[in-house]
């Protein structure tokens, strides 16, 4: 994958195949210490070790469609490829954890991509679903929680071309005010 936030979507569907109703979603910049953490953690079914051991195996998947599952392979070997870690850690009947740590000034380095638009797909495409989406650099931050924007609407879905310009609006300026210096 050309870009992290593809590896997000990757992860984060598998999480609504997983039959999750929150999937959390953070985003992490440090960047005095050159890290950037990738966390997609969801409420779906689980795994058990076996499970996660396979997962790890580009050559398992779950799905009938295709024969070969390379989300979760390409998300760990993109992280060590920095010199950093990956971690999946999860627990039959409450959900999973993936996390991907990266060292951005190492040359094996990805663009992170337009996350922003990877948050907007998520939810656009599974509006009945809750996402958290949480965005921090440097110790700015904000988060985006359908679960407050779904009280506020009283029942106009997610989906609708009003709410995702406002949605769009809302990541956009946020993420602006994150990276200006």
């Amino acid at each position: 994958m050309q870009e992290l936030s593809l590896n997000v979507l990757d992860i984060a569907q598998n999480s609504i195949r997983a039959n999750a109703s929150l999937v959390t979603i953070t985003v992490l910049e440090d960047t005095p210490r050159h890290l950037l953490s990738i966390s997609i953690e969801d409420d779906g079914c689980g795994m058990t070790e076996e499970q996660i051991k396979n997962v790890m195996d580009p050559f398992f998947t779950t799905r009938t469609t295709r024969k070969v599952g390379l989300g979760v392979p390409f998300f760990k070997m993109s992280a060590e490829a920095t010199g950093g870690t990956f971690s999946i850690e999860s627990e039959v009947g409450k959900g999973t954890r993936t996390t991907a740590t990266y060292h951005t000034n190492h040359f094996d380095m990805l663009p992170l991509g337009d996350i922003n638009a990877t948050m907007l797909s998520l939810i656009s495409v599974n509006p009945q679903l809750d996402f958290l989406y949480r965005r921090e650099i440097d110790g700015k931050s904000f988060e985006l929680d359908t679960r407050e924007i779904r009280t506020i609407l009283e029942g106009v879905p997610l989906n609708s071309p009003e709410v995702l310009t406002f949605l769009k609006e809302f990541l956009t300026e946020n993420d602006s005010e994150l990276n200006r210096k």
